[in-house]
C-alpha cells in the first residue's frame, strides 16, 4: 500500500533552561502526566506510559526505539514540532541530535508551532511566557536553517519538495510575502520548490492557496471552540441519559470540564463534507487535556481501539480514492502528545491496542 500515514511527534521530554525557570526545576512534559487524576467515575487519567516509560529524548537510543515500533505498525513517518522563536531555538536538542546522528532511519519532516508560549498552554496572549513576533528578515533567517533538514534523505518529500507544515499560519500578518521567501530560498538551495501544508485548527474552510500554501491539513479533534454551535453539533454535552446515570456526578468533576464523546466526534468529522480545496486528513486515538489543566480541560469520552480502527480505515480509503503518488498520505494526532491524552505510543491500560487498531485499519 502507498498510503503513508504521518504521526504528529511533541519533543517535550527533556528539560530545558527555559522550562525550568517558567515551571520549575526539571520539568518536562512528563510532569503534568504524572500528577493527572480522573475527573469523574469511569474518566480514563492519568495516561501513564508503558514499556518505553517516562523516556528522556536526550537519549537518542529512545528516538531509535520509538521509531522501530511506529514503523512496525505502518506509521510512515514523524512531523516533528519545531519551536523557532526570532531566531531563538526552543526543544531543539532532540531534533538536532537525530540529524546531526543521521538516525533513527525513519522518515520526517517538520512542523512550525508558531504560537506564543503561555501559562495556558494554549498560545493566547495570557502571561506569556515567550512571544512570537514576525518579519520577513525573520522568515528569511528562519528557513535559511530549516534548509539543512529538508536535505536530510530521511526528510519527506512530495514529488523532490521539502514538506514544511506550519500550525498557524493566519498569525503571520505577512504569510504570503513569507511563503514566497521560503520558496525563493529553497530554490536557491538547489530544490525545486517546497510543499507548504498549513494546519486547519482555529481558522478552517479557507483555500490554502490563498495564503501561499499548497494544501490544508484538518486538525483532530475538530470542534469550534465556544458558543451555541459547540453545544450543537456535540450535544451529548451535559445530557447522555446513560453516562449520567453511571457518574456520581454530584460527587465528580464532571460540569467543571468540557465532556464530550468520542464516538461523536468520529462521526461529525467523517461525516463532513469534502473540502473544496487539498486538504489532508487528520485521526486522533484519542483527546484528553486535564493533566495540563485543572479545570475546564476538554474531555473526548469513551476512545477505544475498535472505534479508532474504524476511523483509520475510512481516511485510508478518502485519501486512496483522492489522492495519487506521494500526497497519498494522512496525520495522526499524535504519536506522543501524553499531556494532551492523545497518543499511539503504548500505556498501561492499552499497551499496543492503538498501534494494532493503525495497523488493522490500514490493513483493512
Amino acid at each position: 500500500m502507498s498510503i503513508k500515514p504521518i504521526a504528529m511527534y511533541l519533543p517535550q521530554y527533556h528539560a530545558i533552561p527555559e522550562n525550568d525557570a517558567w515551571w520549575g526545576k526539571g520539568f518536562t512534559e512528563w510532569t503534568n502526566v504524572r500528577k493527572a487524576k480522573p475527573r469523574f467515575r469511569g474518566h480514563y487519567q492519568p495516561h501513564l506510559p508503558g514499556n518505553l516509560g517516562y523516556y528522556d529524548l536526550r537519549q537518542l537510543e529512545v528516538m531509535a526505539t520509538q521509531a522501530e515500533l511506529a514503523k512496525a505498525y505502518g506509521v510512515h513517518g514523524f512531523c516533528y514540532y519545531h519551536y523557532w522563536f526570532n531566531g531563538k531555538l526552543l526543544l531543539q536538542q532532540p531534533l538536532e541530535q537525530m540529524l546531526a546522528a543521521g538516525k533513527p532511519d525513519m522518515p520526517f519532516c517538520l512542523c512550525w508551532a508558531n504560537e506564543n508560549w503561555s501559562r495556558r498552554w494554549d498560545g493566547r496572549d495570557h502571561d506569556l511566557l515567550i512571544e512570537q513576533h514576525y518579519s520577513l528578515e525573520d522568515d528569511r533567517e528562519h528557513i535559511r536553517y530549516l534548509i539543512r533538514y529538508f536535505r536530510d534523505d530521511r526528510y519527506i518529500k512530495i514529488n523532490g519538495n521539502p514538506v514544511y507544515v506550519m500550525y498557524r499560519p493566519e498569525l503571520h500578518p505577512e504569510i504570503k510575502n513569507a511563503t514566497d521567501i521560503w520558496r525563493e530560498e529553497v530554490r536557491r538551495a538547489g530544490f525545486d520548490g517546497l510543499y507548504l501544508i498549513g494546519v486547519e485548527n482555529f481558522m478552517k474552510g479557507v483555500d490554502p492557496v490563498t495564503h501561499g500554501f499548497d494544501a490544508a491539513m484538518e486538525f483532530a479533534p475538530d470542534f469550534p471552540c465556544h458558543g451555541p454551535k459547540y453545544l450543537k453539533r456535540f450535544p451529548i454535552k451535559y445530557l447522555a441519559t446513560k453516562l449520567l446515570h453511571n457518574l456520581s456526578l454530584s460527587r465528580s468533576g464532571f460540569f467543571e470540564n468540557h465532556v464530550y464523546s468520542y464516538d461523536r466526534l468520529v462521526d461529525n468529522m467523517l461525516s463532513k463534507p469534502p473540502a473544496t480545496y487539498k486538504q489532508f486528513r487528520t485521526v486522533c486515538p484519542s483527546w484528553d487535556n486535564a493533566a495540563r489543566r485543572a479545570t475546564n480541560a476538554t474531555i473526548f469520552h469513551g476512545s477505544t481501539p475498535a472505534k479508532f480502527k474504524s476511523w483509520v480505515r475510512q481516511i485510508a480509503n478518502y485519501t486512496l480514492d483522492r489522492f495519487e503518488g506521494d500526497e497519498q498520505l494522512f496525520f495522526i494526532n499524535a504519536w506522543n502528545e501524553w499531556g494532551e491524552g492523545c497518543h499511539l505510543e503504548p500505556d498501561q491500560r492499552f499497551g499496543v491496542e492503538y498501534l494494532q487498531a493503525l495497523k488493522e485499519g490500514l490493513e483493512s
